[in-house]
């Protein structure tokens, strides 16, 4: 199994960031995945999840700014990113799962939210 992320970076205030995590060595169409950020030393947060049939559940600090989504023949989840905030500055990591407890996630791209 292997999940890698990318498109974090640097962002201003209100900005906006677009995440990709490339999954393979699993069956993709048929698994939950799942985006969840944490900071150095602080406890995991989860994001958003998005199940094999297309729902989706976000959390609600980012409900209305963020959205994910997924495209099965690429095994790719996304994490559209809208008005950012500071408080969004984290490592944002996909996974294999709606929910926490993840058995496996990817090493995480750094989201930075800063004028």
């Amino acid at each position: 199994v292997q999940l890698v992320e990318s498109g974090g970076g640097l962002v201003q205030p209100g900005g906006s960031l677009r995440l990709s995590c490339v999954a393979s060595g699993f069956t993709f169409s048929f698994s939950a995945m799942s985006w969840f950020r944490q900071v150095p030393g602080k406890d995991v947060e989860w994001v958003s999840g998005i199940y094999a049939d297309g729902r989706t559940e976000y959390s609600g600090t980012v409900k209305g700014r963020f959205t994910i989504s997924r495209d099965n023949p690429k095994m790719t989840v996304y994490l559209q990113m809208n008005s950012l905030k500071p408080e969004d500055t984290s490592v944002y990591h996909c996974a294999i799962g709606s929910t926490p407890p993840y058995q496996y996630w990817g090493q995480g791209t750094q989201v930075t939210v800063s004028s």
